[in-house]
């Protein structure tokens, strides 16, 4: 399947089925991330539950501390 993610069309094997499934692919290394799902936020809990289909426009945002 194919999904938009940050703006771009990215190939996204058929195993990853959730937002969830999605989130760990990636390997964001961070703990907080801010989802966006076809122009709706999502709140953690969600992340699960929520079934990723074709053509699905994801926006994914993390925090990133520095000094």
């Amino acid at each position: 399947m194919k999904l938009v993610i940050n703006g771009q069309y990215k190939p996204i094997d058929d195993s990853i089925i959730s937002v969830s499934d999605l989130i760990d692919s990636l390997e964001l290394g961070v703990k907080t991330v801010v989802v966006e799902w076809n122009d709706q936020i999502l709140t953690k809990d969600l992340h699960s539950t929520t079934k990723l289909t074709d053509g699905d426009k994801i926006e994914i945002v993390h925090f990133v501390g520095g000094g």
